[in-house]
């Protein structure tokens, strides 16, 4: 087990942990409550980032292939001890000349497992944005008579001479859905991305207090391996030495 430095976010105080991943997740409430998030979103829209800056409050910009990672984070909410898990995964995609999602199975266990879901897509990649309606579509499939907690989260806020989708049609396509709505940028600044996820944390929370949620149990969900937090540090200090020649060069 791997600990992240503690910090402290506002009303919430926190305990990052990086937990190596059983081959079944827990399944049930107690004794803390649990928070499953699983992000989805397209290729290169930024979900890893996204889970890192939520996480450690850092932006890395490069990542190897997302094959998808568990993460494990506790903390407290209306005075109550959360034990929350972020599931990030690989990428979705439509079909061609289609709108069905081709996906993994693995991200069908993934949202078949979760409480609640984060849409995660870029504002200069309109495909990125047009795939979610149908990613929806699939979830309600798996889904058919569940509430789904949803945010739809528009990352690379600070891109604005590339937008290819408004803030107007985003904010549409989440009062669609029954979600809420936020633009961010990992890039720049952790500030919305952490309130955005804490938003959604505290409404699971308030909406789970009696743990009368789907029930889950018979599904055997085998997880990836974790990056282990070193890595992390290593591909984090790769990035600011990279940095660090590129400002020398100039």
């Amino acid at each position: 087990m791997l600990l992240i430095p503690e910090h402290t976010m506002s009303q919430y105080s926190t305990n990052f942990l990086l937990l190596p991943i059983p081959e079944y997740p827990a399944l049930d409430c107690a004794p803390n409550k649990i928070i499953k998030l699983v992000v989805l979103g397209g290729s290169g829209v930024g979900k890893t980032a996204l889970v890192v800056r939520f996480l450690t409050k850092r932006f890395i910009g490069d990542y190897e292939a997302n094959t998808g990672a568990l993460y494990s984070r506790k903390f407290t909410i209306d005075g109550e001890q959360i034990s929350l898990q972020v599931q990030d995964t690989p990428f979705v995609s439509l079909e061609d000349d289609t709108d069905s999602i081709c996906c993994q199975e693995q991200i069908n266990r993934s949202i078949y497992w979760a409480d609640g879901f984060v849409f995660v897509f870029s504002i200069t990649d309109y495909e990125s944005f047009r795939l979610l309606r149908p990613l929806h579509q699939h979830i309600r499939r798996i889904h058919p008579n569940a509430n789904i907690p949803l945010l739809l989260m528009a990352n690379k806020g600070d891109l604005l001479r590339a937008r290819q989708v408004s803030s107007k049609e985003g904010l549409q396509l989440a009062t669609e859905l029954g979600g809420t709505y936020c633009e961010v940028s990992a890039r720049e600044s952790c500030e919305g991305v952490l309130e955005a996820f804490q938003q959604l944390c505290q409404e699971l929370s308030r909406s789970s207090s009696s743990c009368n949620g789907e029930k889950r149990r018979g599904l055997h969900l085998v997880r990836p391996k974790s990056p282990n937090m070193q890595d992390l540090k290593r591909r984090l200090k790769q990035a600011l030495t990279s940095k660090g020649k590129s400002a020398t060069t100039l």
